[in-house]
């Protein structure tokens, strides 16, 4: 910039406030040109990252810039408004060029609808703010500048401002929980989580009474996939609304970064919040491909890892982009594990890095050999952090070989294909053998981990009821036998 001999230096448009103090700084370090700098609002008087206009502006002034402002993105309206909480700077003059207005479509064309006059009149009100520079943005045409130089003809520039000082936001503290967190009770307790995965259709009878029954048999709360393998069930945000709301039942929803952009998000926790549902699985989700439904795009906005601190950002009342939220939210937020992988050690640094992001505990894919359970528990002995080991009874040999061959992050061993291959065609051996395998699998978990994660095959909740109350079983016999050895001593 500065081969060109330059009069001065304008920047403008930078939404990332720290690239542009990044940018005065050095700029101020290498020439005594004017420097007209200018941000872009989030929202009137916010910045991206939720800083506040006037502070950010005078941080700018303290850099070197002669010029402080903004321009782009918002329309006179809210301009105006942003600039009637900044104090006049002590040596920089201020500037301003907002859009014409907000942004339109018409005909797939972005177009922006104001008046020129309209424009001209909003200049006088910016010049009332102590604005010096006055320009336009995205929409502005020579009328526009035509209609502001004529209606500011004449007038001076403000010197002295009165800016009434802004109460500070209060942030709430969120209200007592009705339950204990999941991870603090899996951190004394035995505690059993079962996956319940909401319907492909309309009827929701059976899946009501699935879950009213396991609740009933004792887990601390029935989880809800969000739109598995991408395809479509119903929001797992209504049925477990329904679950808590009508029948008393603590739902544990599952979140994933494909389906919503950041608004959306968001929108949904929030939504979350207000219903007193907070327990959450954050996960990345299955891309569309995978799914059942033509034409349907991925969104990923962000990874899990960022979805996690977006959330613990909500559990100091502050929205994502950094706006107070008046009250804390009070999620507890699962991460995903998956163990069945070729280097278990890399899934392991994974884990700590979504423990430094604010997981509270992770959930496993299913596992199917006790060789992996005890890896696993070799593998997160040092973490603190909860983990509830997946265990998916088998129903029949196809299903067996579905998981095996198909399905991302499940391996299943030679043995329990073998052994569910032989039950052929015959459904109650292969739901017998499902459970048996299952069982064996509990045994080696529950001796290692407090969390039991049981997730339900095709909504069979007989099968996962069958495990709830062997867990059960198991816990309330080492208990008998614990009794039994100090009353022998």
């Amino acid at each position: 910039m500065l081969t060109g001999d330059p009069d001065g230096l304008l920047l403008e448009t930078y939404y990332d406030f720290d690239e542009l103090s990044a940018v005065v700084k050095e700029l101020r370090r290498m020439t005594d040109l004017p420097i007209v700098a200018q941000v872009s609002m989030d929202e009137p008087g916010v910045l991206q990252n939720g800083l506040v206009l006037n502070e950010a502006l005078h941080q700018l002034e303290a850099l070197g810039a002669d010029v402080v402002g903004v321009n782009c993105r918002l329309g006179p309206y809210h301009t105006i408004q942003a600039f009637e909480k900044v104090t006049l700077p002590e040596k920089a003059f201020l500037s301003a060029s907002p859009n014409a207005s907000l942004l339109d479509v018409e005909d797939g064309r972005i177009v922006y609808v104001s008046e020129a006059d309209y424009f001209g009149k909003a200049a006088v009100l910016l010049r009332d703010e102590g604005v010096r520079l006055i320009g336009g943005c995205c929409g502005t045409t020579p009328k526009h500048i035509e209609a502001a130089k004529k209606h500011l003809a004449g007038l001076a520039p403000v010197t002295t401002k009165i800016v009434t000082p802004q109460k500070p936001i209060l942030i709430r503290e969120a209200e007592p929980a009705v339950h204990e967190p999941i991870h603090e009770k899996a951190k004394k307790e035995r505690t059993i989580i079962v996956e319940l995965d909401t319907p492909r259709h309309l009827e929701t009878e059976q899946y009501i009474e699935g879950a009213k029954l396991l609740y009933d048999a004792g887990v601390a709360a029935v989880t809800m996939a969000d739109n598995s393998l991408a395809s479509p069930r119903i929001s797992n945000m209504a049925m477990g609304s329904i679950l808590k709301l009508q029948n008393n039942i603590r739902p544990l929803v599952h979140i994933t970064c494909r389906d919503r952009n950041l608004i959306g998000l968001q929108s949904h926790l929030m939504g979350l919040d207000a219903l007193g549902i907070h327990d959450i699985l954050a996960v990345t989700g299955d891309p569309t491909k995978v799914g059942d439904f033509p034409g349907a795009t991925s969104v990923y906005d962000v990874s899990s890892m960022e979805l996690l601190q977006l959330i613990k950002q909500l559990n100091e009342g502050i929205s994502f982009t950094g706006k107070p939220l008046r009250k804390k939210a009070k999620f507890s937020v699962a991460g995903a594990f998956n163990p069945n992988v070729r280097v278990l050690d890399r899934a392991v640094k994974r884990l700590e890095k979504k423990i430094e992001c604010g997981a509270d505990y992770f959930i496993t894919q299913p596992v199917y050999t006790k060789e992996k359970i005890i890896d696993i528990h070799e593998a997160t002995k040092h973490l603190e952090t909860p983990i509830f080991l997946g265990i998916m009874p088998l129903t029949n040999s196809r299903n067996a070989e579905f998981l095996h061959h198909e399905v991302p992050g499940i391996k299943l061993s030679d043995e329990v294909l073998e052994r569910m291959h032989a039950c052929g065609d015959d459904r109650e051996k292969s739901t017998a053998e499902g459970i048996a395998i299952a069982k064996e699998l509990i045994d080696t978990a529950a001796e290692l981990f407090n969390g039991i994660y049981v997730i339900t095959p095709f909504l069979r909740y007989d099968m996962s009821l069958e495990l709830v109350h062997y867990i059960h079983e198991l816990d309330a016999q080492k208990e008998r036998e614990f009794a039994h050895a100090e009353t022998s001593y």
